[in-house]
This record gives structure tokens, C-alpha cells and sequence, in this order.
């Protein structure tokens, strides 16, 4: 029968990826699959929900035959996504009835700020802890409903179901046998409750969502339904799923109040735990759901980078600076510390703490002795200031953090998160398992089994592989911040009167 393993499937924002894990986090197969970004028109960005399906599918089938050719049996498999991408499809064929708007996608940047100026962002903010703004699910599938011709016919007749990448996973998963999200995915669309733990009828009736299309909300470890035999032979039970972020602070064992861990993918995303107590940020930070086990939430207060991966892409891509993402290390190690060049990524607007829409990317600081080492450095402290911004907002509102946990992509770049401590004044601490994301998802996946007994377990298996203090002066810190806030003031643009 072989030893028994979990399968974790991670549907990100320019991958997607199947790991199979042994119980205790080790990683015994892998498999990853990267698909295009449409961008329709600037601002915009969608991707084919049949291609991200293909690309799910491909990576299961590979990393499981991989790990039975090791001797490994998948017992239970457990799903992260990338959250807010919004797909509306076809209950009789399964089919989008569009592309998927990604959570990047701004199209809906005039309709939230209608509904700022009409009075509803407190109404929102309540109910949901997140601000208006188009990153969120709600105003996307309002958008494709009116988009589509008869779209809104089918939805009152109930033939459309609409979900995020999770839902819409799981419909296919299961051959059409479920139609379900988790609380943390259900907590990213702005039409769901978070102190009463689901829907809210006003909300639907203010972004103008039919209820008749949303899937059941579940806990994050539980049964989702069973992987059709035809991708899985023995049809494997979905006993977790989590949204990315969720996902990789569960992995990074951020399950005690004030522990904060921030995720450097495409985006940056930083969530600190804040225990059965839902905070309220005056800082533009958002209120989400951390996880829900048993029926009970644990709460998080997070902050949403757009774009860091992102911006090292655009250098590879965009400008031709660089030919692979890991050579930026040692081209930023080349350039002068004190040029006085920023980079603001604002490619598709700037999130938390400012959340402006209408923001759009600068260099600033350019002279004559500036070249590619300069914005390179540039690019990678943007990412390292924007988090600052992120630490210094939750500070403001209570929640310091002493140390942040880190992962993803850019946590392998030593020199990135050295400039990350020096820029913050917070020591960093990199996990020798940074497969944080896709762990968490396995590990919620084998709560739901029976094959990790509790929390506390999996706290226990979390170890620290490497961590960066900070070594700049207060002085350089203070003058290096004072100017990164200069070159965001010069791109914002759409600010409400209480900006942070």
C-alpha cells in the first residue's frame, strides 16, 4: 500500500504546482507549471480558467507518480489558491463564461470609488474588514455579470455558480459533486460577514452579487468532497483548503496571537495573528480570517503588497536588466547604497496602506551615475519598503511585531532579506521548510485525516533556518524611509480623506 502522504495543490498566480509531502513536512515529489498573464488593456489582468484547470491537473497526475514510483500513497490533499481571482462558469458544462479576473485586475477602480463617495465604505469595512477597493472579489463578479450578455438571466435562473480559484478547483475536482470555498477565500470577497461567519444579504444586494451563485462556506480542515478517479485512481478526499496567505501562515506555524509571517511572491502579503478577537485597523489595514477549525475563527490583521515578484519580473522581462530573476542579487550587491534612487511599483496601483487604484509605477532619485545595478536595488528595497510600510501601519494600530516569519520566492535572496531587516529595524527569520504555502494546505489536509493530531504539532515542526537582524544605523534607516515616502507621495493619486 506504500507509506501514506499528503497532497498539497498550489494554484498561484503564475503557476501552478502539486507537492507531495510526508506527515512530518518533508517533501517527497513535486511537479510545476507555469501559465500566461492576459493584461486585456492596462490595468487589467485575466487568466484562462481552462488553462489554470489544465495546468492543476498536469501537476497532480506528475507529482503523484512520482511519489508512488518513491513508495508513497496519497491519503488526503489539501488546496491553497491564489485568492480574490474571481471565475463565474457554467453549472450544466463546468465552462468560465469569462476569463478569470485576477486579483491584480483594476477594471473596477471607478465603480469602488462611486461607492466610496455614495457613503458605503463603513458599511463594508464592518462587515467584512476590508476597505473598497477593486483587489476584491465582489465588484468582479458584478463586472462579468454585466459584461456577459444574459449573464444576469442565467444567475436568476441559477444555472451560474461563482467562486474564487478554490471554488472553482474543487467544482472540477469533484466532477460537479460540490460546490465550496473555505472561510479564509470567503473572507477575501466583500460579501462575507466575518463576525457572523457568512453571506450577508445587504452586501450581496449592495455589490449586486445573486446569492443563488456562492458556494457553501466551509472550515478550512474538512471534507470538500473526493478527486474525481480519473485525475486521482482511488479518489482522493480535499480535506483542506485555505487561501494562499492563510495557507502559508499555517505553514509558518503562526498560530499564536502576534506572530506575523510575510509571503514575497508575485505580491507581498504579510498577516499577524490576532487570536478569536477581530482588529479593527485605523490604519487602512485589513480584518480577515486566519483560519476556521471547528467552527471557530481565529482572526488575522493583514497587509497587501501589489507587486514584488512582480517588479524583479518586470526587470527580467520589461526592461532586459537582468536575464533570470536570481541574478538581481548579485546586481544589486554592485550598486551604491546611497544613490537616492527609489522605484514605486505601483504597476496596477499600490495596496495597503494607501489602497490607490489609480497610482501608477515611477522611478525617482535618477542621475547620470545611476545604471542597472542602482534600480535593481531599487527594485528590491521597493518590496522591503513597502513591507516597512505594512510593520509601521500594524505598530500604529497595537500590533508590533518584534520578528516576522518569511517565505516564497524572494525569501531565498540573502541579500533581499538582509536590506528587509535593515529597512524595517525587525528581525526576519527564514524557516528551513519554505514551502510554507503549499505545507499549509497539506497540513490542513491531514488535520481533516486524522494524520496530525492538533496545532501544537504542527508548531512543533516548524524549525528556523536562518535569521538577519538589523545591522543600519537608526540614522541611514530614518533618511532611507524619509525618501521612499517622498517618491510614493509623488504617484498617489486617488487618496479618501482618511489616508493612512
Amino acid at each position: 500500500m506504500g507509506k501514506d502522504a499528503l497532497l498539497a495543490i498550489d494554484q498561484g498566480t503564475t503557476s501552478s504546482r502539486a507537492i507531495v509531502f510526508a506527515p512530518d513536512g518533508t517533501v517527497i515529489a513535486a511537479a510545476q507549471q507555469e501559465f500566461a498573464q492576459i493584461y486585456p488593456q492596462p490595468g487589467w489582468v485575466e487568466h484562462d480558467a481552462d488553462v489554470i484547470w489544465a495546468t492543476v491537473t498536469t501537476t497532480i497526475r506528475q507529482a503523484a507518480a512520482k511519489a508512488a514510483k518513491a513508495g508513497w500513497t496519497i491519503r488526503a490533499a489539501g488546496l491553497t489558491n491564489q485568492r480574490e481571482t474571481s471565475i463565474i462558469w457554467d453549472r450544466k458544462t463546468g465552462r468560465p463564461i469569462h476569463n478569470a479576473i485576477v486579483w491584480q485586475d483594476r477594471r473596477t477602480a471607478d465603480r469602488c470609488r462611486n461607492m466610496r463617495e455614495a457613503g458605503h465604505e463603513t458599511l463594508v469595512a464592518e462587515k467584512t474588514g476590508l476597505v473598497l477597493d477593486p483587489y476584491f472579489s465582489a465588484t468582479k463578479f458584478a463586472w462579468i455579470l454585466d459584461a456577459v450578455d444574459a449573464a444576469r438571466d442565467w444567475a436568476a435562473r441559477g444555472e451560474l455558480a461563482f467562486g474564487t480559484v478554490d471554488s472553482f478547483l474543487i467544482w472540477r475536482l469533484t466532477g460537479g459533486a460540490v460546490h465550496a470555498t473555505d472561510a479564509t477565500n470567503a473572507s477575501r470577497t466583500s460579501l462575507f460577514d466575518l463576525k457572523a461567519s457568512r453571506w450577508d444579504n445587504e452586501l450581496l444586494d449592495l455589490f449586486g452579487v445573486p446569492a443563488s451563485g456562492l458556494p457553501d462556506v466551509r472550515d478550512c480542515a474538512g471534507d470538500f468532497g473526493t478527486i474525481s478517479e480519473d485525475i486521482l485512481p482511488g479518489g482522493v478526499p480535499i480535506l483542506g483548503v485555505a487561501g494562499d496567505q492563510q495557507a502559508a501562515a499555517i505553514g509558518q506555524a503562526c498560530f499564536a496571537p502576534g506572530e506575523a509571517k510575510c509571503t514575497y511572491g508575485t505580491g507581498a502579503f504579510l498577516l499577524l495573528n490576532t487570536g478569536r478577537n477581530m482588529a479593527v485597523s485605523e490604519n487602512r489595514l485589513l480584518s480577515t480570517v486566519a483560519y476556521r477549525l471547528n467552527g471557530e475563527t481565529t482572526f488575522a490583521l493583514e497587509g497587501s503588497v501589489l507587486s514584488a515578484g512582480a517588479t524583479v519580473q518586470w526587470l527580467r522581462d520589461g526592461l532586459g536588466l537582468i536575464g533570470k530573476a536570481s541574478e538581481i542579487e548579485a546586481l544589486a550587491a554592485s550598486a551604491d547604497p546611497d544613490s537616492g534612487v527609489y522605484l514605486v511599483p505601483a504597476f496596477t496601483g499600490l495596496g495597503a496602506p494607501w489602497w490607490d487604484a489609480e497610482a501608477r509605477g515611477a522611478l525617482v532619485g535618477l542621475t547620470r551615475g545611476a545604471g542597472r545595478a542602482e534600480i535593481a536595488l531599487a527594485a528590491l528595497d521597493s518590496t522591503a519598503h513597502q513591507t516597512g510600510d505594512l510593520l509601521d501601519a500594524m505598530a500604529r494600530d497595537g500590533v508590533p511585531a518584534s520578528r516576522l516569519k518569511v517565505d516564497g520566492g524572494m525569501a531565498g535572496n540573502d541579500r533581499f532579506l538582509q536590506r528587509l531587516a535593515d529597512l524595517t529595524g525587525v528581525a526576519v527569520t527564514r524557516p528551513v521548510n519554505t514551502e510554507s504555502t503549499a505545507w499549509g494546505a497539506a497540513f490542513l489536509a491531514g488535520l481533516g485525516a486524522g494524520m496530525i493530531a492538533s496545532l501544537e504539532e504542527g508548531a512543533s515542526m516548524w524549525k528556523a533556518d536562518r535569521s538577519f537582524s538589523p545591522e543600519l544605523v537608526d540614522e541611514a534607516r530614518q533618511a532611507s524611509r524619509a525618501g521612499w515616502s517622498e517618491a510614493v507621495a509623488r504617484v498617489l493619486c486617488d487618496q479618501p480623506s482618511s489616508k493612512a
